[in-house]
């Protein structure tokens, strides 16, 4: 298999692979280290999406800077403080 050529690439595709690992784990049974799995890969992609140079975001950027890191931060931060506050 061949690496995409971007980090930003490669960071999205570490994040879907995050994703999925999450998505098992809320469907075998410990879902509330499913949905932290998932939120924290959305705060990594977002500090990634801080630090990584324009022409190396691939995939990872969707539309400008602030919009990307602000949309998966607030996305990844809500998982796990639902994660957290949810009462089982």
């Amino acid at each position: 298999m061949k690496l995409p050529r971007s980090h930003g690439s490669r960071i999205y595709l570490l994040h879907l692979l995050a994703v999925a690992a999450g998505l098992v784990l809320i469907g075998t049974g410990p879902w509330r280290a499913g949905v932290v799995l998932i939120g924290a890969s959305f705060i990594a992609a977002a500090a990634a999406r801080t630090v990584i140079p324009l022409d190396h975001t691939g995939m990872l950027r969707v539309r400008g800077k602030l919009f990307d890191v602000v949309w998966m931060g607030f996305l990844g931060v809500s998982l796990v403080v639902l994660a957290l506050v949810v009462p089982s």
